[in-house]
């Protein structure tokens, strides 16, 4: 018993050593050619999510100031519908580009084709009528609020789309994500009050109005293109893109017929477009390009960073080109809505 028992154990003191007989075995060369890819690899995938998260941060805070930069003397020369239509035909345009990449990369399947189905394509034209007419109300917004305070009221959103989330999905939301919509609500009236007038609030009651209409046609739209991307996961996200910006295109030509006709024959599709008008239009396809960039290169994470700092780098800038007045209490409500906006993060991290 004895002998076996210290055979064991010798056996087991030379597994040890075969173990340090095998790392000695491998060339040190090796092992450090693969410290050096690991090591390139992270910083590679570094480098590209904070080249993602400028890009969106800048793109975000921009937004704001572009459409409200594009006004001349109060108002937009330029016809909102074109502007909106053009924002619809890039965005198509560079899912196309990005079809064309894949198609000459990896040829032509089943999911990356453009053909489709009539059950397929049918349910793109309500996110389609849903976006076009966010997207016109957030023009015609800025009559009642400044940049910074759009930025603000725009973090609505997060509330809407979790409520839907909750009623059209069926997803269950954290006890931390309906206590950072309560946060967010404060941060946002917060950085609304103004002590400077008789009135408590800075931005009229239209305003609000509009940013609740806005967010909630964004969240019901956003909720619902993600079942349908769910649908069919297997299907490339450039072909959905594709089909949803053709229809945008299409809603947006009826605005325009309704709306703009008379102005667009008689003074021409492109009247009143400046340099600012044209930043502003690729500003808009863009965003949507970033934001699809994060889902697949970074994280929500990023997405939550990008937005506080983008309130608050809109809030900077439009003082030295507005002339904006960066009170305490909209500082102050920044950071409450930063925070809110990073709970609901952490909470559905943690769901």
């Amino acid at each position: 018993m004895e002998y076996r028992k210290l055979k064991d154990e010798d056996n087991d003191g030379g597994g040890g050593a075969g173990d340090l007989e095998s790392l000695r075995g491998k060339p040190l060369s090796a092992i450090t050619v693969s410290n050096v890819a690991s090591n390139s690899s992270e910083k590679s995938k570094w480098k590209r999510k904070s080249m993602v998260t400028l890009a969106l941060t800048v793109l975000t805070s921009s937004q704001a100031i572009l459409i409200v930069w594009s006004k001349r003397a109060g108002k937009y020369e330029y016809s909102v519908t074109t502007a909106n239509f053009m924002v619809e035909a890039l965005k198509c345009a560079l899912s196309l580009a990005a079809l064309a990449r894949i198609w000459r990369n990896e040829g032509v399947t089943e999911d990356n084709r453009l053909s489709t189905t009539l059950d397929e394509v049918i349910v793109y034209p309500i996110p389609a009528v849903l976006y076009l007419v966010k997207n016109l109300l957030q023009y015609y917004i800025f009559a009642y609020v400044d940049a910074p305070g759009y930025q603000i009221l725009k973090n609505f959103n997060i509330i809407s789309t979790g409520i839907l989330y909750r009623i059209i999905l069926k997803k269950k939301l954290s006890e931390i994500q309906w206590a950072a919509f309560i946060l967010l609500c404060c941060g946002c009236t917060t950085a609304q009050l103004n002590s400077n007038s008789d009135h408590v609030l800075q931005t009229p009651i239209q305003g609000w109005m509009m940013a609740i209409v806005m967010a909630l046609l964004s969240g019901f739209a956003g909720v619902y293109t993600e079942a349908i991307i769910k649908k069919r996961p297997s299907r490339n996200i450039n072909v959905q893109n594709f089909w949803l910006y053709v229809f945008g295109m299409a809603f947006n030509a009826v605005a325009i017929v309704i709306q703009d006709f008379d102005a667009v024959m008689n003074k021409g599709f492109f009247h009143g477009y400046s340099f600012i008008t044209v930043l502003m239009i690729l500003n808009h396809a863009l965003s949507g390009i970033a934001v699809s960039m994060v889902m697949k290169y970074a994280d929500n994470i990023v997405k939550v960073y990008s937005t506080s700092v983008a309130m608050l780098l809109t809030a900077v800038v439009s003082v030295f080109l507005f002339g904006f007045h960066l009170s305490l209490a909209f500082f102050l409500g920044s950071i409450v809505v930063s925070v809110s906006v990073y709970l609901h993060s952490a909470g559905k991290l943690q769901r």
